[in-house]
């Protein structure tokens, strides 16, 4: 029996130090004073009123990662890859680390023995409301936090467009669309199609604006409503983008019904979410996984549990379509139909 502790669990334990030391840079400003070029500790300390050696050992810290490089006359400077932490970032890598590492998420943790004791969410244990509530409450935790999403939606809307075969589909419905990020891309690849958007009416605005600003306001229609109440009928297919991922599975039946209820025997359903494989596979949806845990009454869930979930609202999965994101799409039709 070895005395050692395993590797990779010193590996996990160190990652949450390093992960707090990337979130003082990118909190303190530090990346962007590094823009200009290289300085030194002491020198960023004295702009900052921060002590210099503590500020030292974190930036060399944070060297190790290959976001910054320590120079011959020990300054520090950006690399490319650094340069996501900058402000302004098409990567939105500076909101996902300020969201990650912010007061919200980290007291959700902290009190994850409690909420794997009891039903209650991290938010409503530390602050008494569940997370979009608060979020509701909070315009510049929400700005930072849909700022993330959409930017950590990486290629994910371009693989789901290219991965399905809409050349069938006439009209689209976005269920729960947010901004529109995914419907944009399939609108973009194909000409022929037409959307429409529902989301709550606190969405519906920055979603006409985004669509607008990419000129398809001509090809969608936003509408503002609730997925618990209806859904536009008759469409070719019906799009849920990392929505049921959000629920526990009553209410994701219930959404499902819903949909159910206004599709005809021709209808798809698109339900794309990070499909996690069986096994012990690493897979980013499994580390995702723990952030809904902590956040929200949702999970990531297995191909097994999403035709679970579609059964229970009377609809069948016809297949499951992997495409080069670390989501998939899982389409399904009424039960009994084609």
């Amino acid at each position: 029996m070895t005395m050692r502790t395993p590797p990779a669990v010193l590996d996990a334990m160190h990652s949450a130090f390093l992960a707090r030391a990337i979130y003082l840079l990118v909190d303190l400003g530090v990346p962007d004073r590094l823009g200009g070029g290289p300085r030194s500790a002491a020198d960023l300390a004295a702009e900052l009123r921060v002590r210099p050696v503590p500020l030292h050992q974190v930036l060399r810290a944070v060297a190790t990662t290959g976001l910054l490089r320590t120079e011959a006359d020990q300054r520090f400077a950006l690399t490319d890859t650094g340069r996501a932490l900058q402000r302004g970032h098409p990567s939105g890598t500076r909101e996902m680390v300020l969201t990650m590492q912010g007061e919200l998420f980290w007291n959700a943790l902290e009190v994850l023995p409690q909420r794997i004791a009891d039903e209650r969410t991290g938010p409503e244990i530390a602050y008494g409301r569940p997370f979009f509530a608060l979020m509701a409450q909070r315009p510049r935790d929400a700005a930072r936090f849909n700022r993330m999403m959409i930017a950590t939606h990486g290629d994910e809307p371009a693989a789901v467009a290219e991965a399905y075969d809409f050349a069938r589909v006439e009209r689209l419905v976005d269920v729960g669309g947010g901004i529109g990020t995914v419907l944009l891309e399939v609108l973009a690849r194909h000409p022929h199609l037409r959307g429409a958007l529902l989301d709550l009416p606190e969405v519906t605005g920055h979603a006409r604006r985004h669509l607008a600003d990419a000129g398809f306001a001509d090809r969608c229609e936003v509408i503002a409503g609730d997925f618990f109440e209806s859904v536009p009928t008759g469409a070719d297919a019906y799009l849920l983008s990392r929505v049921l991922h959000d629920w526990d599975d009553d209410t994701c039946v219930r959404i499902l019904r819903t949909c159910a209820r206004a599709m005809t025997a021709r209808s798809r359903l698109l339900v794309v979410e990070k499909v996690l494989p069986a096994g012990d596979e690493p897979h980013l949806g499994k580390r995702l996984d723990l952030i809904m845990l902590a956040l929200t009454r949702g999970r990531e869930r297995t191909a097994a549990e999403y035709e679970d979930l579609l059964s229970r609202a009377g609809l069948r999965v016809v297949r499951c379509i992997g495409t080069r994101s670390a989501s998939s799409v899982v389409e399904a039709v009424l039960d009994g139909s084609g």
